[in-house]
């Protein structure tokens, strides 16, 4: 399948880096992206055990490993994948002016060979494999103890052979950790864009990317053959002053609209302030405020929580099917049962 661009992602990742990167305000924080990364990695506390080698795929990276350098003293090791090579040497930058020591990589002083991906500079920016497949991972098999794609897997066109390579580099019993954007992100932008485009021009095109649903995550994690999936999900409102600044927003996070059968060109003019006035006028931050330029706008991100392990040993085995000793129904009475609290 073929659902999205990857050279169009790469080239929103690299605008984002460097917008990023010489913001006026020498803050390239992302609340969103590091609160996602929060998040996700929250999981990985739960575990009691040691992680020493961490595969980082994209996404909030950046996040990722300042969490991962300042919260994990048994992770060891780091490695970063990225479809944008400007977004890894920014993310490395970031790392080393936070913690020196993580710039220093093989320790000769000499950055100019690291920063070329194997095989040449492709004008892609991505990693091809033998057979020319951008989504295989550089990592040999069984070489780390966890992967962390937070906010990542999303542009993948193949997602249930991507999270296969991320099994894969896995070592046995290793833990595999995802978020990605689900179906409900952004939906107020999708029904605006709708509104503005069937008033000024008399149809409606794709403006807003495809994304996964709560239903496929399961799926996703047992084709890729992991074991014990779970898979949880979160609903986050960020409130705007307008609308110009949700789109800066998700620029400024790399998240642009990158599908394959995208409308080519830009928003005419008409059509862009159509979807900014029914955007404001039908999600306003604040609903009893008259007036809608102090009101601002809200937008949704919903983030879907995939966790599974590689196979291995001693792991829990799940109980067959109609196994279980007490039906939810007779659950659900026994709840009823306990007293409600003072």
């Amino acid at each position: 399948m073929f659902v999205f661009d990857r050279a169009v992602v790469a080239a929103h990742r690299d605008r984002a880096a460097y917008a990023r990167a010489t913001h006026p305000s020498n803050d390239p924080t992302d609340p969103l992206l590091e609160e996602i990364a929060r998040r996700t990695l929250d999981r990985l506390a739960d575990v009691k055990r040691a992680f020493p080698r961490v595969l980082v795929l994209g996404g909030a990276s950046d996040a990722v490993v300042g969490l991962l350098m300042r919260e994990r003293a048994d992770v060891e090791t780091v490695v970063v994948t990225d479809v944008s090579m400007d977004m890894l040497k920014f993310t490395r930058a970031r790392a080393a002016a936070s913690f020196p020591a993580a710039g220093d990589g093989d320790g000769d002083g000499d950055d100019d060979e690291r920063d070329e991906p194997a095989g040449g500079s492709l004008p892609s920016q991505t990693l091809l494999n033998k057979e020319g497949n951008p989504e295989c991972l550089p990592i040999k098999p069984n070489s780390v103890d966890v992967v962390v794609a937070a906010c990542g897997l999303h542009w993948a066109n193949d997602l249930p052979g991507a999270m296969t390579r991320a099994r894969e580099t896995l070592t046995p019993d290793g833990l595999f950790l995802a978020s990605v954007f689900g179906g409900e992100t952004m939906r107020e932008m999708r029904i605006a864009c709708a509104v503005g485009e069937l008033e000024r021009e008399g149809g409606v095109s794709q403006r807003v990317s495809p994304l996964a649903r709560v239903r496929d995550c399961g799926n996703l994690l047992t084709r890729a053959g992991m074991t014990l999936p779970a898979v949880d999900v979160d609903t986050l409102t960020m409130r705007y002053p307008n609308v110009m600044k949700l789109i800066d927003h998700v620029r400024f996070m790399g998240e642009g609209n990158a599908s394959a059968s995208r409308r080519p060109g830009p928003v005419r003019r008409g059509t862009a302030a159509a979807v900014a006035a029914a955007y404001a006028t039908m999600f306003p931050a604040v609903e009893n405020e008259s007036d809608l330029e102090k009101a601002g706008v809200e937008a949704t991100f919903q983030v879907l929580y995939m966790t599974g392990w590689s196979p291995g040993e001693g792991q829990q085995v799940a109980s067959e099917r109609g196994s279980a000793g007490v039906s939810l129904s007779q659950l659900e009475q026994e709840l009823e049962k306990v007293p409600e609290p003072p």
